[in-house]
């Protein structure tokens, strides 16, 4: 991973993240793909972030193998994400990260995380879906010692699924992806993360809209004259969370990406954490074994 025009954070592996990556979920259609992460590029981003059930691995794929040239970058210049999707938990594993390198045409997966602890068509109670979590990362570590995926990690993991992880592991997880805002501030998660030396990344840093109607959010905006957006997004990289803003259009593209040339007070920081009473928007794997 080269330089890029937004800040890394090291992972365990040794290998660099940007702090800004372009989120993809519910990007589709090859024009719209196309136009995203043109705009992506030319605002800076390095980074983007998809999934098998996004079902948009191949349009990503082929839209970065025509606009990394126009812009005078190669390969190395990006840091590719995808997730297992929750059908191929288990023994399918490795069809599925394989088919996330076929659908991206690429020979390697910068990060692969397992999307979510349970497994398609199991309740959250069974008793399989540990075995199968735990299949699923073998996998991935047998990938990762191959070169196929330079770093793994999981998705929606809660305390519980992280501390039986790193137990049971023989690579660790590079990064952990789950939701966090100032009203879900994953502080118990954040803690492990750290004693194990995982990487925490945010996703839905807006909590699907909601906060940038805040009237905190709001207010701390207007005092640093900036949109609720950047000052949401900057309220999380400020902590050396790396982000993962998405967006369709180009204008909020090129807006979310200007994080990096101011900085929140302590006062600011500490009220806009807290409005944390842990509210989730997305999932709640805490019920899954």
């Amino acid at each position: 991973m080269s330089s890029s025009s937004t800040p890394p954070v090291l992972l365990n592996t040794g290998v660099q993240m940007p702090l800004l990556g372009l989120g993809t979920y519910k990007l589709v259609g090859s024009e719209n793909v196309y136009r995203a992460v043109d705009a992506a590029l030319v605002a800076g981003y390095r980074a983007f972030d998809s999934a098998a059930v996004y079902r948009n691995e191949a349009e990503l794929g082929r839209v970065l193998k025509e606009l990394l040239p126009k812009h005078g970058l190669t390969r190395e210049d990006v840091f590719i994400t995808s997730k297992l999707g929750p059908k191929d938990q288990g023994e399918r594993a490795m069809e599925g990260a394989l088919r996330s390198l076929s659908q991206l045409d690429l020979s390697y997966i910068d990060l692969y995380l397992i999307h979510w602890p349970g497994t398609q068509g199991l309740g959250v109670a069974d008793q399989h879906n540990p075995g199968n979590r735990a299949q699923s990362w073998a996998t991935l570590e047998e990938l990762h010692v191959q070169g196929k995926l330079k770093a793994i990690g999981v998705s929606n993991y809660t305390p519980a699924h992280m501390r039986a992880l790193m137990q049971s592991c023989t690579i660790p997880p590079a990064v952990l992806q789950v939701e966090f805002h100032p009203r879900l501030c994953q502080t118990e998660l954040r803690r492990v993360c750290e004693e194990h030396g995982v990487c925490f990344q945010a996703y839905s840093s807006l909590g699907k809209g909601e906060l940038v109607t805040d009237p905190v959010v709001i207010e701390v905006a207007k005092n640093c004259e900036r949109t609720p957006a950047q000052v949401l997004l900057r309220w999380a990289v400020q902590q050396g969370v790396p982000v993962l803003p998405k967006s369709s259009s180009p204008d909020r593209i090129k807006d979310n990406a200007r994080l990096f040339d101011f900085t929140l007070s302590d006062t600011d920081m500490g009220r806009l954490s807290a409005l944390d009473y842990g509210r989730k928007y997305c999932v709640d794997t805490s019920q899954v074994v």
